[in-house]
């Protein structure tokens, strides 16, 4: 694969990680609403957890689908365009959404921790919401491997898609957690939240159509 093509994926990689990662869902709103009740400080303890918890999941899934075609390369095909189907299916789902977001604030509230929580238990419960997590699991397994070219090793191409990953998460983790009321009330407007996931729903149609055609 050229740096031309390197670059090409990485263009379209990042943003779609960008806009998926700062769509509001569990994790998202449990930072939001951590951040309101015990800190942004203490809240850190729980992006630790969930990011560990996604770099796992990530990893994990990447593995799995990648070992399968290498193994099977002409799986690689027939892979491209289901993957590339299912990231334009969740695009087409989100903008189908109608604003609604994937938590109440209510029902993160009620599993948010108290004050006095522990940092192994912020750190729990961010690493187990991640793992438990099955749209996580099936977004991992559409997105990342259709960015890997098995022509060439894995693993780097691998870390730093998950690097980069990573990197999106924990900015839109901190942009939660320190938003606030203000942030809170934002979202709680079904129209905005109806913007970011047009946003992120036009991106992952178009990286499901460019990947599956490319």
């Amino acid at each position: 694969m050229d740096k031309k093509m390197e670059l090409s994926l990485l263009a379209a990689f990042v943003p779609t990680a960008f806009f998926v990662s700062i769509t509001p869902g569990l994790c998202m709103t449990l930072a939001l609403t951590m951040g309101m009740t015990i800190g942004v400080r203490k809240t850190m303890w729980m992006m630790a957890g969930e990011l560990m918890g996604v770099a796992i999941v990530a990893v994990s899934s990447a593995l799995g689908v990648a070992a399968i075609m290498l193994q099977y390369p002409a799986v690689f095909a027939i892979f491209k365009y289901v993957g590339g189907g299912y990231l334009a299916y969740l695009g087409v789902q989100m903008w189908r959404s109608r604003g609604r977001m994937a938590l109440s604030f209510d029902a993160a509230a009620s599993i948010a921790p108290g004050k006095t929580a522990t940092p192994a238990a912020l750190a729990t419960q961010g690493f187990v919401t991640a793992i438990a997590n099955p749209k996580g699991w099936a977004f991992m397994i559409s997105l990342l491997p259709p960015f890997i070219h098995i022509g060439q090793p894995v693993m780097p191409q691998l870390s730093a898609l998950v690097a980069i990953l990573l990197v999106m998460e924990l900015i839109c983790l901190i942009l939660y957690a320190s938003g606030g009321k203000s942030l809170r009330h934002f979202l709680e407007k079904s129209g905005n939240v109806r913007i970011l996931n047009r946003i992120a729903g036009t991106l992952m149609i178009g990286v499901g159509i460019w990947l599956a055609t490319s």
